[in-house]
């Protein structure tokens, strides 16, 4: 399925719009939220739809556990608020458990960083604008994803271990 979305926060404010159309296998394959994918179930392209996502449904809530204060010699130079690190919650199991951290704040000794995804703990609206709806191709069925608008592989230097790099955008 291609779709075409506007997400907003809960006061109606621009979070981002696609320039593209979201390319997803649709059918409990994770391509997107669950709520979505039941909203958009048995549609054809053409059909619009507004939906709210509570944050259970979405990013989650804000998990306070996941912020973390590590001292500054740790981190490479240059460092930046925003950046973004690779690492595993403290009573997380390392190969199960890793997260993204972002960098929210530096001080002169001390690095904040969130593990939350930067929408965790928001009410977010979508707008939603089905573009196509077409039936996978058995090699999507079996790698549970969508390789693009035709259901082609796409296949370039930055490819990911498996020789596959999927394309569209991906709402999680």
């Amino acid at each position: 399925m291609s779709v075409t979305y506007k997400l907003s926060d809960a006061q109606g404010n621009l979070i981002e719009e696609s320039d593209e159309p979201m390319v997803y296998l649709h059918g409990g394959y994770d391509g997107t939220f669950p709520k979505i994918e039941e909203q958009l179930d048995g549609h054809e392209a053409g059909y619009q739809a507004q939906i709210q996502l509570e944050p259970e449904d979405a990013f989650g809530d804000y998990d306070p556990e996941l912020v973390k204060i590590e001292p500054r010699d740790r981190f490479p130079e240059p460092l930046e608020v925003g950046m973004q690190f690779e690492g595993t919650p403290e009573d997380g199991d390392e190969e199960a458990d890793s997260l993204i951290y972002t960098v929210t704040d530096i001080a002169e000794d001390k690095v904040v960083l969130d593990g939350n995804h930067p929408l965790a703990g928001m009410a977010l609206r979508f707008a939603l604008t089905v573009k196509d709806v077409r039936e996978a191709t058995e090699d999507e069925i079996e790698h549970e994803h969508a390789h693009g608008a035709e259901g082609l592989e796409i296949v370039d230097e930055d490819d990911d271990e498996d020789g596959e790099a999927p394309s569209g955008r991906t709402l999680h």
